[in-house]
């Protein structure tokens, strides 16, 4: 059940203080609700609560406003079970996103036959629960080292991303190319410098190889249109190219047959 206005968020929300011993007031020098109780010792404990019907921007940087005033800050939202996928009802995301700043974030979950639920998704002050994810940095990093050089634009959707993976197998497809096509996986695994070679041609994950008999593979056509699309990175760090008919499609300089390709690493 949606509500219409946020003021519809107030009642709950105030009911929720008020039965952990807070007494509440609304719209304190533009604050939605202030809710104040005595702590131990007599200290006052103070929490500011801003309401919006969604969570955005405009909440995020007001609740940022009133930490100013006080040290519990709290934004409190309605989930909408209809919108679970919605960007604004990712709620643990934006839990973790809240605890980062020092935010305290709450929902209210209205239903047609019974009282709104209130729910605490973090309290102000609340640690971080995710840390840096130590496989997922490792991977991060790997990735990084694996390739030779930067061949991506930042924000690019129109061609494939070079991966690491992708750089190997373009890898294998040109050493397969420098020998005419066709070669063992431990000749293409000595001329493209990559020890995955045999993994990479079984595996074809792109359709850039055949597997035409026992010990041998040969290049696909995909895999030709792969050199032709990818040439510029291949001229990155394979100078040398075979003396063959898709060294010219490439574009690539023809010289020996023979000649090995550099390790990407080294370049």
């Amino acid at each position: 059940m949606a509500v219409r206005h946020e003021t519809e968020l107030y009642a709950p929300v105030r009911t929720f203080f008020e039965a952990r011993g807070y007494e509440v007031k609304s719209e304190v020098l533009h604050c939605d609700l202030v809710a104040v109780r005595r702590g131990e010792g007599g200290k006052e404990e103070t929490v500011i609560v801003e309401l919006k019907r969604s969570f955005n921007l405009e909440l995020l940087l007001q609740g940022i406003e009133r930490q100013r005033l006080a040290d519990n800050v709290v934004l409190a939202v309605e989930r909408n079970r209809k919108k679970s996928g919605a960007v604004g009802q990712r709620f643990g995301d934006l839990a973790e996103l809240c605890r980062r700043l020092g935010l305290g974030l709450m929902t209210v979950t209205f239903f047609k036959t019974k009282a709104p639920l209130v729910e605490w998704l973090a309290e102000p002050g609340e640690p971080p629960l995710r840390g840096i994810r130590r496989k997922r940095r490792e991977r991060l990093m790997a990735e990084f080292a694996a390739r030779s050089g930067d061949y991506n634009v930042g924000g690019s959707t129109q061609r494939k991303l070079v991966t690491a993976y992708r750089e190997q197998a373009l890898r294998c497809a040109w050493a397969l190319a420098a020998e005419g096509g066709e070669a063992p996986p431990r000749r293409v695994r000595e001329l493209a410098g990559c020890a995955r070679a045999g993994d990479i041609l079984r595996d074809n994950h792109y359709g850039w190889f055949e597997h035409p008999a026992k010990g041998v593979y040969r290049l696909a056509e995909e895999g030709r249109k792969a050199l032709r699309e990818y040439a510029d990175i291949l001229k990155a760090w394979a100078p040398a190219a075979a003396e063959n008919d898709l060294a010219a499609e490439t574009g690539l300089a023809a010289e020996t047959a023979s000649a090995a390709v550099p390790d990407p690493a080294d370049a």
